[in-house]
């Protein structure tokens, strides 16, 4: 039944990158047995209630074959009908190109940049371990999954992958199956002119166990892999899958002509002849498959309401796990700790990042679904929640995660664990480095997932480590990324508020940009009470203010010098600091303008990085003190001199 399952996978998938005449056909054809074994027997899932929490999850890493994904969902009875496959890359569809989270329903996260799927995949397989070592009993296990993916050769090629799959090795992940598509073609060919690694061996290293040679079209063979790689509690499992891209299309089996195009009808119809399916009927679906599905249907159903029987049964037995149960999955938290961050006494002066550590610690005392860690920089981000263990093999139970250097995939993996549900992650490292994570944090901002990022080292100020650490253009770059919140605090007051503005919004990720140079605490005129507008009025000049000095982060006390400084020559400024300049470009006009005031008065940005997005709240006349060049080795005050960021020299360029 399988095999014919995965036939009317192949008609559909073709039917649909022909009528789009665009698309990836290769993949789902060649990949249509393994999908068809997971959808059709091995995945524990129910399309009436696709949020279950205890379904396996599925990521289709090679992304660009979303057509397996879409058919297999559309046979499975999801919300998605043939007239949805019909509209497949359309605008506006339920089937885009790649498979988008949000979009369609089933799908567990967005795929289509190879290997984020997969490092996604090693995020999910860690919340899994995660909340079965803090809500299962002996005699309840409510949560108790598998994470299956599926990745190509682009995938495997992507540094991303061997990042995540290291980890993933060292950490144990027993129930993640990854599933690679060994056919020997990217789009430029024969993997053979790039690609020559033996991949097995580097999992085998990576301590993964490694099923290999298995015919991918062999149903039977694929089965007793999956039945092996289920066997194995104590290591990740590889299925290397041979298969032959765009299987049974006469001229374009294993050709990378396949990849990336429509097959052609006359491909299509060879290919459809060579399986047996009708050649005049398109998105064609035989009875047999239908009513199939919809037994398996009522089968997964029934699964699942055993499950829910056990939960209630649970949910009786261990009320208080419960209430954390649901404040995990629906990001609540005790309102109480508001006031005791606000509470929270930091001397001053101090750097950002050490306020930072000070409240992620007091907030974790009471979220205890928070969890996260840092790219091997916990001592500099002040990340490491010191009162609760490390996740590890052996712990599980962990709240610090040890991501190791492995930026590009602290990124995904965190998104991979907030996908998941029920766990709120953080991730931490360099300003500098986000740009080996920018890939998976533009990700999660399309994604609206809520993950904290904490970059610490944010400028020039951070000194002797030289131009190769000092961050120029990195906090402009993170600015344009539509949805992702980036807070860069002036001082602990302002580090407060942001972390307490990051653990509220669910909508998506937010940034935090903090110093590793002490700050003082601030003065301000009206309080804090318009930080959630993204800049406030830090110091009032009075009536006969002739200059607005407009600053984020450390530049804003620098800013307040340079004030003090003018005034003692009787000229009168205002500071306006902008924690999260997008948020305020996007307040109303009234506001903005009232803030940065009258159109007479000059306006002076100072920031130690780019100033590209700044222009928009200036006139030609008014000034911009900004790092036009990288940066240099040397004390960190020094640096800054050098660069002009001092008050004589801010102050000669005003006069």
């Amino acid at each position: 039944m399988l095999k014919e399952v995965a036939n009317i996978v192949r008609g559909l998938s073709v039917d649909a990158v022909e009528r789009a005449n665009s698309g990836h056909p290769g993949m789902p054809v060649g990949c249509a047995e393994i999908g068809s074994l997971l959808y059709g027997e091995i995945i524990k899932h129910d399309p009436s209630c696709p949020d279950w929490p205890n379904r396996d999850r599925f990521v289709l890493s090679a992304g660009h074959g979303s057509m397996l994904l879409y058919s297999l969902l559309y046979l499975n009875g999801y919300n998605l009908s043939k007239n949805d496959l019909k509209q497949f890359r359309q605008l506006g569809s339920k089937t885009p190109g790649h498979p988008e989270y949000l979009e369609t329903e089933g799908i567990e996260t967005t795929t289509g940049p190879l290997g984020q799927g997969f490092a996604n995949a090693v995020g999910m397989a860690i919340a899994e371990r995660s909340l079965a070592s803090k809500f299962n009993k002996v005699d309840l296990k409510i949560i108790d999954h598998y994470t299956y993916t599926i990745m190509g050769d682009g995938c495997m090629m992507e540094g991303i992958s061997s990042e995540a799959a290291s980890l993933a090795g060292h950490l144990g992940l027993g129930k993640l199956i990854a599933i690679y598509d060994d056919n020997e073609i990217s789009i430029e060919g024969s993997t053979e002119i790039s690609f020559t690694e033996s991949v097995p061996a580097r999992f085998r290293a990576y301590n993964w166990q490694v099923i290999d040679n298995i015919d991918g079209h062999d149903i039977n063979e694929l089965r007793q892999a999956i039945i092996k790689a289920q066997a194995d509690p104590t290591r990740p499992t590889l299925i290397v899958a041979k298969t032959h891209i765009a299987y049974g299309a006469p001229n374009k089996q294993d050709s990378s002509a396949a990849h990336g195009a429509p097959l052609g009808e006359e491909e299509i119809k060879g290919m459809k002849e060579f399986f047996g399916l009708p050649q005049d009927k398109k998105f064609y679906v035989s009875g047999n498959v239908v009513d199939f599905f919809k037994e398996r249907k009522q089968i997964l159903k029934n699964n699942k309401h055993k499950w829910d029987q056990k939960f209630e049964k649970w949910q009786v037995q261990y009320p208080e796990l419960y209430q954390k149960w649901q404040e995990a999955f629906d990001l609540k938290f005790d309102q109480s700790i508001i006031e005791d961050v606000k509470k929270l006494e930091i001397e001053s002066p101090t750097a950002t990042r050490k306020a930072s550590g000070a409240t992620l610690r007091t907030i974790a005392d009471k979220m205890d679904y928070l969890i996260g860690g840092s790219a091997d920089l916990a001592p500099s981000n002040k990340t490491f929640l010191d009162k609760y263990p490390e996740f590890q093999k052996e712990s599980y139970q962990g709240r610090n995660l040890r991501f190791g250097v492995r930026e590009h995939a602290m990124g995904a993996i965190t998104s991979g664990i907030s996908l998941h549900g029920g766990l709120r992650p953080f991730a931490a490292t360099f300003l500098v480095f986000t740009d080996y994570m920018k890939a998976a944090i533009r990700l999660a901002a399309m994604m609206k997932l809520p993950i904290i990022y904490v970059f610490t080292h944010d400028s020039i100020y951070i000194g002797e480590d030289g131009p190769t650490h000092q961050p120029v253009e990195q906090l402009e770059s993170l600015r344009t990324i539509p949805n992702l919140k980036v807070y860069r605090p002036a001082d602990a007051q302002e580090t407060k508020e942001a972390w307490l503005t990051a653990i509220k919004r669910t909508e998506g990720p937010t940034a935090l940009v903090l110093t590793r140079q002490s700050l003082p605490e601030l003065n301000k005129d009206r309080g804090l009470s318009d930080f959630n507008k993204g800049a406030y009025l830090l110091k009032d000049g009075g009536e006969s203010y002739q200059y607005t000095l407009i600053a984020s982060g450390s530049e804003v006390s620098l800013a307040v010098k340079v004030a003090n400084y003018l005034e003692k020559k009787d000229i009168y400024s205002r500071i306006i600091s902008v924690p999260e300049r997008e948020l305020f470009a996007r307040q109303p006009v009234s506001y903005i303008n009232n803030l940065l005031g009258e159109p007479a008065q000059k306006k002076v940005v100072i920031e130690a990085g780019v100033s590209n997005g700044w222009y928009r709240f200036l006139s030609e006349n008014d000034l911009i003190i900004s790092q036009k060049e990288f940066g240099a080795s040397g004390p960190g005050q020094e640096v800054a001199e050098h660069f002009g960021f001092d008050v004589d020299h801010i102050v000669s360029r005003i006069l």
